[in-house]
């Protein structure tokens, strides 16, 4: 519920913490109320574990530096991801390696599932994997950002530079792109 306390009109503590100018303690709040979002969010979009959680770290960095920028037009939690966004870009362009190895990354105890159950998921999650990486990146950004980090249009709309509506078309296209793949792969 905090993370979306500016779209509520509620008090945001992450809001007041960067208005009194206390950015510790803002870069603290947000490690603890949206990092894990931020790295399930690296997660999708660089593919490797080890490298959203180092990403996601530079993220709550570079936010500590950026937090006087903050001018409260949005929710921090749209600034943070922006900020996500532009760190993953900065890693993918950078990057040498040609192939990704995705992995599954889940908060279910391994104990309260049966192997085959967790084989199950894993090749679904691998499924549904590379079916986002058949997506245009930027299909593939919009529809992470609204259904892995909850973004709302509007936050999707200003993080990409473009419009709500062209936002929400994003969406729809990758959902029926995403449909389509995943159907004709369960028909073969």
């Amino acid at each position: 519920m905090e993370a979306h306390a500016t779209l509520m009109n509620e008090p945001d503590p992450i809001a007041d913490a960067i208005r009194l100018g206390a950015y510790r303690d803002a870069v603290a709040l947000s490690a603890r109320h949206h990092g894990p979002a931020l790295g399930r969010f690296c997660m999708a979009l660089l593919g490797d574990q080890g490298e959203a959680e180092e990403t996601t770290q530079e993220t709550l960095i570079a936010a500590y530096d950026a937090f006087p920028q903050y001018r409260g037009e949005g929710s921090v939690r749209g600034f943070l991801f922006g900020i996500a966004r532009r760190q993953c870009a900065k890693r993918l362009t950078t990057r040498v390696r040609r192939e990704r190895r995705l992995q599954l990354v889940h908060d279910a105890s391994p104990d309260a599932q049966t192997p085959a159950d967790l084989l199950d998921r894993r090749r679904r999650a691998l499924r549904v994997r590379d079916a986002l990486e058949l997506l245009k990146p930027s299909e593939r950004e919009a529809v992470v950002l609204r259904y892995e980090s909850g973004l709302a249009y509007r936050e999707i709309a200003e993080l990409m530079a473009i419009d709500e509506a062209a936002a929400r078309k994003r969406v729809s296209r990758a959902l029926l792109q995403l449909r389509s793949t995943l159907n004709d792969e369960v028909m073969s």
